[in-house]
Parts: C-alpha cells; sequence; structure tokens
C-alpha cells in the first residue's frame, strides 16, 4: 500500500486561531444566506417560492433571446431562462406566487405555440408548486437539517461523551453554512435537492470526524503524560493520510458529475464537491480544535 503524505507531524493546534477566524467568516455569511432565505430574498427555486418550470425541446435550434422577446410580447416579463445546450432544449421558470389552478404551465405554452408556429415544440418536463406548498417545503427543510445536527449530538455522545459531541455537531454545522453562503454568494438557486446535498454532506463530514475522534480517544489511553493539544496533533497526523485519500476519491467523482452530469446535477453535485473540501477542512482543522476549548477528557 502506498501512503500518499507518509508520516507527517505538523502543528494543526497552532493553526487552531487562524482556522476559527475563517470558520467564522464561512459561518457568518451561512447565516446571512440563511436569514436571506427565511425572508424570501435569496435566489429560491420554486421549490420554496412557489412557480412553474416548463422544459421545451425544439424541433429546430432557437436563442434564449427569441423566447424571452416571445414570452415578454404575451405578458411574460418576469421569466428565467436557462439554454441547455443538446437538443435544442430550452428550460423556463416562473417564480411567480400562483397557485397551480392558475395552470401557468399551459398559458406559457398556448404563447409559445402562437410566437413560434413554424418551430414546433415538445414538452418533456412541468412542474408547477403553489407558495403555500413551497413555505411548507421550506419549513420542513430547515427541520431536517435541526434534526440531523441533534441527531449528531446524540449520536456522538453516546460512543464519546457530551464535548465530543458537541464539537462533531458544531463542525458540521459549520460545513453546512458554508456551502449555504457559497452558494449565496454565487447567487445560485437554493432548492430541495440542495438540501438533499447538504444532508448528504453532514453525513459525510461526520464520518470523517469520527475517525479522528477514534484516534484521539485510542491515544489518550496510551499516552496520559501529553497534553491534550499533544494528543490531537498526533491523532491528526496518524489520520491524515487517510483522510486526503478518502476525500480525493470522492472529489474524483464528484469532477466529472459537476462538469458533464447535465443541468439536473450540476449543482448537487457542486454543492457536495464544495462540501468534501470544506468538510475535510473541517475534520482537521475545526471539529478537533473545538476540543481545548474543554478540559482534557477523563477515561474511565
Amino acid at each position: 500500500m502506498v501512503e500518499l503524505l507518509g508520516k507527517t507531524s505538523i502543528d494543526f493546534i497552532g493553526w487552531r486561531r487562524h482556522s476559527f477566524l475563517l470558520s467564522s467568516l464561512l459561518v457568518l455569511l451561512g447565516l446571512i444566506a440563511l436569514i436571506q432565505t427565511a425572508r424570501g430574498a435569496a435566489n429560491l427555486g420554486i421549490d420554496f417560492a412557489g412557480g412553474t418550470a416548463v422544459q421545451l425541446k425544439f424541433e429546430r435550434p432557437v436563442s434564449i433571446e427569441q423566447v424571452r422577446k416571445a414570452l415578454g410580447e404575451h405578458g411574460w416579463s418576469e421569466v428565467e431562462l436557462q439554454d441547455i445546450e443538446s437538443g435544442n432544449k430550452v428550460l423556463i421558470r416562473l417564480k411567480a406566487a400562483a397557485s397551480v389552478e392558475d395552470r401557468m404551465a399551459e398559458r406559457v405554452m398556448d404563447s409559445l405555440n402562437r410566437a413560434f408556429a413554424d418551430n414546433a415544440f415538445l414538452v418533456e418536463s412541468t412542474m408547477e408548486i403553489g407558495p403555500a406548498i413551497g413555505e411548507k417545503l421550506q419549513h420542513d427543510a430547515l427541520l431536517a437539517i435541526t434534526l440531523s445536527m441533534v441527531g449528531i449530538v446524540l449520536y456522538i455522545a453516546a460512543r464519546f461523551e457530551w464535548r465530543f459531541g458537541l464539537a462533531a455537531a458544531l463542525a458540521t454545522l459549520h460545513d453546512v453554512l458554508a456551502v449555504l453562503g457559497i452558494f449565496y454568494l454565487l447567487d445560485k438557486e437554493f432548492t430541495l435537492l440542495l438540501v438533499t446535498a447538504l444532508l448528504t454532506l453532514a453525513g459525510y463530514s461526520l464520518t470523517d470526524t469520527v475517525v479522528v475522534f477514534d484516534r484521539i480517544r485510542e491515544i489518550l489511553k496510551v499516552r496520559r503524560r501529553e497534553t491534550f493539544e499533544e494528543v490531537i496533533n498526533t491523532a491528526i497526523n496518524q489520520v491524515l493520510s487517510r483522510t486526503v485519500v478518502v476525500s480525493l476519491t470522492v472529489i474524483l467523482v464528484l469532477i466529472p458529475l459537476t462538469v458533464a452530469g447535465g443541468e439536473v446535477l450540476h449543482d448537487f453535485s457542486l454543492a457536495l464537491l464544495m462540501g468534501v473540501v470544506i468538510g475535510t477542512y473541517s475534520s482537521i482543522f475545526v471539529a478537533s480544535p473545538l476540543l481545548t476549548l474543554w478540559d482534557k477528557p477523563s477515561l474511565k
């Protein structure tokens, strides 16, 4: 077996002030994104904002400008259009506070039928969500993330002790907020698929953190005279190669998904790609250093 990094002796705890500063900025950005999402000021997808999404496939190539002009002439001014490179396809999103009974998808297609009478199109998919359902989905998404954090605290507290559980939960919350904040900064859409990616990220980040915590517990049993900071540094250095190799393996899968996975998978895989990088950073520079905020745990 080939070790990627070999034996290291890096003082990770010595960098904790810098890492805590960087993490504080990421968490602050994530909290701003969370507040803006709750206010409806973020770039909410129709999952949360309500509205209509229609994907059309035209017989002949058509430009986004032509579709936008045609919709504008028929009263659809506030519309988001996305060109799908292969197959003369166009994705139309209307984030309107309208109910499903408004039959917005049919009205949009009627408008385009009149505008492109000589260029027939096929409706590949439609989705309509009312504002009431969107608000419920927002509430359910927030509840899912909250319950996952509570579950992490209980699981780690039972397996180790409460301070480990709290540190793992804070590190996982840090990862979730960081990805959320970066997506907000990039003006990416907040959708249910993003929530799925965040929950997947929480599980991945927790697994990475538990590996380090396990090694800390093992070293504490045999090196009782060392300081807690020395024990943590030793543990991180011992699992560093494993952590980096696992993360690189996942990244090698996510990069082609992000680049060539299509419109549906792009934001999902991008969120996971960011999350794996941030999760690897947090398991080394955030989760374990947080343990130094408390006294050295006593093993029975």
